[in-house]
This record gives C-alpha cells, sequence and structure tokens, in this order.
C-alpha cells in the first residue's frame, strides 16, 4: 500500500499551470504623485556633522550627524535615548513645506548596517525657518559606528 501512496503523494505535489494573473489598478501601483523626491549616497561618518549641500523644491538640507542620544551632565547623566541621524534643513521657499526622510547606513561591504525614518512636524517647516528632525534608528543598531557611506531619502507629504 505504501508503494502505491508515494507516487500519489509526488504528483498531488507537482505544480499546476499558472495563469496569467491580472493585477487590479490600485493606489499603490498607479503613477507616482509628483511630489518633490530627493535621494542620494553620502560618505558616513559617526558622532560628526556632515554637510548635505542639497535643496529640494524650496527646502535646504543643511547638515546631518549620527550619534547616541545620551545626557553627559544633570539628573540624568548618563542616560541613553537612542541611536539618530538628526537633519537640520532650511525652507528657502514661499510655501510650507512637509519633509519625510529616511536614512540608510551601510559598510564597506555593502551590508546593511541600520534604517532610520522620521520627519514631518504638525505644522511643518514654515518659509524661512530652519528645524532639526530626529530619525529614530532601532533594533538594527550595533555597527552604526562601523559605516562608510550612507543614502538619504527625502519625499514631501501631500
Amino acid at each position: 500500500m505504501i508503494s502505491f501512496l508515494f507516487p500519489a503523494l509526488l504528483l498531488a505535489q507537482t505544480p499546476a499551470p499558472t495563469a496569467k494573473v491580472e493585477v487590479p489598478q490600485t493606489k499603490a501601483t498607479q503613477a507616482l504623485a509628483p511630489l518633490g523626491f530627493y535621494s542620494k549616497k553620502f560618505p558616513y561618518a559617526w558622532d560628526v556633522l556632515i554637510p548635505l549641500g542639497a535643496e529640494v523644491d524650496g527646502l535646504k538640507l543643511n547638515t546631518i550627524f549620527f550619534n547616541r542620544r545620551e545626557f553627559q551632565s544633570g539628573l540624568l547623566k548618563g542616560a541613553d535615548f537612542g541611536t539618530r541621524a538628526q537633519i537640520e534643513v532650511t525652507n528657502t521657499s514661499d510655501k510650507t513645506r512637509i519633509p519625510n526622510f529616511a536614512v540608510a547606513v551601510f559598510d564597506d561591504e555593502e551590508r546593511l548596517l541600520g534604517v532610520a525614518i522620521g520627519g514631518t512636524k504638525l505644522l511643518g517647516v514654515r518659509p524661512g525657518t530652519t528645524e532639526s528632525f530626529d530619525l529614530n534608528f532601532s533594533r538594527v543598531l550595533q555597527r552604526l559606528p562601523k559605516g562608510t557611506h550612507f543614502v538619504l531619502s527625502l519625499e514631501f507629504a501631500e
């Protein structure tokens, strides 16, 4: 009986021919909205202010730095509040900008060491103002100080 079941089980596991499936157009698969977008690779340094020198639709990307949020003095001295990338931007346009950021840090072997996201303050970045955004790394972050380069992406919210 077992000799009869084995070929039947193998036959049952053979995949059926696949038919072409039509994927309906959804909001996610339609054309991208004409929002400002920027993405660039930069050299990485830990706990050093890195100039970015870019401007996207009236939002100047000034600097970024990567470090651990720790209090150096006072009652909370030594308290650790996580790892971050902090980006400073200046709105040079005449309308409010609402940026969202992603940063991915890589080593010299192109291994991903960590990813941080953040952005969008309640009222956005008003014309003529400079704001800082903390992008938070979580979970995978122990090797961040060993990074060699990072990719910064910016996309404006509607």
